[in-house]
C-alpha cells in the first residue's frame, strides 16, 4: 500500500464568479498545496463542499488533480454518503479514476447503530482494492464511530487502513489507538488536535489549515517524531490561533477567505453556505497578520 502521507490537506473545490467548479484553478492548487508541503491530497471531502456537487463535478475533480498531482503524492478521493449504494458505485468510479484511497464518511442524518455503521463500511470497501479511510466526525454527522467499532473494522476488513478521528474526544483516540491492530493509521481530523493525538499514536493529520501552513505543520510533526518535543510544542502554539481561527464559523468559509488574503483566491461558497462577512474577514485577517503569514 502507498504511503497516505503525514499532512494530508483536505482540499478546498475552486467555484468561478458563477459558482461552476473550476477545475483550472483544481490543477493550479494541486500544484499550490504541493509546493507549500503537503504530502498528499484530499479531493471531495468536506472542506471541498461535496454536499453540494454533483456525482459528475465529483468525478471531474478527480481526474483533474490525479492528472495534475503526477503522482507526486498520495490523492485520497472522498466517496461517502448516507446512500450505501451510491457510495459504493461512486468509490467504483475512484478507483477508475486513478485515486491512491478512499475517504468515508459516516452516514451522516440516518444515524445508524454501531453493527450497522459496520456493514456499511464493510460493503463499501468490499467494492475497491484501495486503501479506506474511514472519517469520524460526529458534529456534522450525528453519530459516532465508536471506538470498538472501528478496532473491528481494523481487524476484518483488510483494506480499511486508516481513520481520520474529528470527534474531539482523546480519550476515544487512546481507546482507538490501544485496540486497532499495528501498521494501521490514526490521523487527527482537528487540526489543533494534530500534536496532542501524536503523543497518542497518531500518525499525521487530514488538514484544513495546511492549504496555507503545510510545510510548517510537516516540521511540527517531524520534529515530534524525531524527539524534538520542544519544536513541536513551540510550533504547535505558534499557529494555534489559525488553527482554531479556520474554524470560527463554518468551514471552508474561513479557509477560503484566508487563500483569498494570502494571494490565491478560489472563488465564494454555494448555499447553503456563504462566504465570510466583512466584518468576520477583518477578524480572520488579524489573526493571520498575528501569526506572520501575512
Amino acid at each position: 500500500m502507498r504511503h497516505l502521507g503525514t499532512v494530508i490537506t483536505a482540499m478546498v473545490t475552486p467555484f468561478d464568479d458563477n459558482l461552476r467548479v473550476d477545475l483550472k484553478r483544481m490543477a493550479e492548487l494541486t500544484d499550490y498545496l504541493i509546493d507549500l508541503g503537503s504530502d498528499g491530497l484530499l479531493v471531495t471531502g468536506t472542506t471541498g463542499e461535496s454536499p453540494t456537487l454533483t456525482n459528475e463535478e465529483k468525478v471531474a475533480l478527480w481526474e483533474t488533480v490525479v492528472k495534475a498531482a503526477r503522482g507526486r503524492v498520495p490523492v485520497m478521493l472522498g466517496t461517502g454518503s448516507n446512500n450505501t449504494e451510491q457510495s459504493i458505485a461512486l468509490t467504483k468510479k475512484a478507483e477508475e479514476v486513478g485515486g491512491d484511497a478512499i475517504l468515508l464518511v459516516t452516514p451522516y442524518y440516518n444515524k445508524p447503530p454501531q453493527n450497522a455503521l459496520f456493514a456499511h463500511f464493510r460493503a463499501v470497501a468490499a467494492a475497491t482494492k484501495l486503501p479506506v479511510m474511514i472519517y469520524n466526525v460526529p458534529g456534522r454527522t450525528g453519530r459516532n464511530i465508536e471506538a470498538p467499532t472501528v478496532a473491528r473494522l481494523a481487524h476484518e476488513v483488510p483494506n480499511i487502513v486508516a481513520v481520520k478521528e474529528a470527534g474531539g474526544d482523546l480519550d476515544q483516540v487512546s481507546e482507538i489507538c490501544s485496540l486497532v491492530p499495528e501498521g494501521f493509521a490514526v490521523y487527527s481530523g482537528d487540526d489543533s488536535l494534530t500534536l496532542p493525538m501524536l503523543s497518542l499514536g497518531a500518525k499525521g493529520v487530514v488538514s484544513v489549515a495546511s492549504h496555507i501552513v503545510a510545510g510548517q505543520m510537516r516540521q511540527m510533526i517531524a520534529s515530534f517524531t524525531q524527539g524534538d518535543w520542544k519544536h513541536a510544542k513551540d510550533i504547535h502554539l505558534r499557529y494555534f490561533s489559525v488553527f482554531k481561527g479556520l474554524f470560527f464559523t463554518t468551514s471552508p468559509s474561513p479557509v477560503k477567505s484566508a487563500l483569498k488574503l494570502m494571494g490565491f483566491p478560489v472563488g465564494g461558497l454555494r448555499l447553503p453556505l456563504l462566504p465570510l462577512t466583512e466584518a468576520e474577514e477583518e477578524k480572520l485577517k488579524g489573526i493571520l497578520q498575528e501569526a506572520g503569514l501575512i
